[in-house]
C-alpha cells in the first residue's frame, strides 16, 4: 500500500498542536516541580523499515509515563509503550510493545529527553514475504526481541496538556538480511495529558455573614 493523503491527515491534529505550543500562555504550563507525574500520550508513527529494498509503514504508538522523583533538574520515569501499523506499506510493517526508562530535563516548557527501552516486536512481510538471503525460505512474519534507544521533547501547552515529537531506532534480529539484524526507525508526533496528585479538590468555603446593625 502506497503512502497518500491519508497519512498527512492524521498527522493534521499534531502538527496543529505544535503551532499551539509557540503561544500557550506561560501562566498555565505544566509544574516541572511536581513530586509525583502521571501521563498518557498517544500519536502518528512513520517508520522506516531499513531492509536492504527500504520500505515504509504509518501507524500509531501510545503509552504511560510515571515519573516519581526528580535528582538536580533531571526527571527520570519509567514508561509502557506500543506501536501497530495501520498502513502496511509494500514491504513490510512493525508492531511492538515496549517497557523502558526514561530521563527528562526540562528547560522552560520545553522537556527534551532520552530514553531506551525492550520488549517484543513482529516484522509483516508484504505481498508474498520477503526472501532469505540464501534463497531458501520465504518469510511472511518474523519476531524478535527489540532494543529501542531514542530521544525526542515534549512541549507544554498548558498544566494538563502537552505536545510530543519522538524518535525511536528499533534494533532486532532478523533471518532476512546478510547482518542478521535490523534497524528501523521510527518518528512519533503526538499529543500527552498530564494527570495531577498534587492539586486534590477543595470545597468552597462557606460565606460567613454578619447580623446587619441596627439604629437604635
Amino acid at each position: 500500500m502506497k503512502f497518500g493523503l491519508r497519512p498527512l491527515r492524521l498527522f493534521a491534529p499534531a502538527l496543529l498542536l505544535a503551532a499551539i505550543a509557540a503561544t500557550a500562555p506561560a501562566q498555565s504550563l505544566y509544574t516541572a516541580t511536581q513530586p509525583m507525574s502521571l501521563s498518557a500520550w498517544g500519536g502518528a508513527t512513520g517508520t522506516m523499515v531499513n531492509l536492504p529494498v527500504g520500505g515504509r509503514n504509518f501507524g500509531i504508538s501510545a503509552g504511560v509515563n510515571l515519573r516519581i522523583w526528580e535528582f538536580r533538574g533531571f526527571q527520570p520515569s519509567v514508561e509502557i509503550r506500543g506501536t501497530y501499523p495501520i498502513s502496511s506499506g509494500i514491504v513490510a510493517s512493525e508492531e511492538n510493545g515496549l517497557v523502558g526508562a526514561k530521563i527528562e530535563r526540562p528547560f522552560g516548557r520545553y522537556h527534551p529527553y532520552g530514553d531506551f527501552f525492550y520488549g517484543r516486536g513482529a516484522i509483516n512481510y508484504q505481498g508474498r514475504g520477503y526472501i532469505s538471503p540464501d534463497g531458501f525460505f520465504l518469510y511472511q512474519r518474523t519476531f524478535s526481541n527489540v532494543l529501542s534507544p531514542g530521544l525526542g521533547v515534549d512541549i507544554d501547552l498548558t498544566h494538563h496538556y502537552a505536545f510530543k515529537a519522538d524518535a525511536q531506532l528499533w534494533h532486532q534480529t532478523v533471518p532476512v538480511t546478510t547482518s542478521g539484524t535490523l534497524n528501523s526507525l521510527a518518528v512519533t508526533v503526538g499529543a500527552i495529558y498530564r494527570f495531577d496528585f498534587n492539586h486534590p479538590f477543595r470545597a468552597p468555603r462557606n460565606k460567613t455573614s454578619t447580623p446587619a446593625s441596627t439604629s437604635q
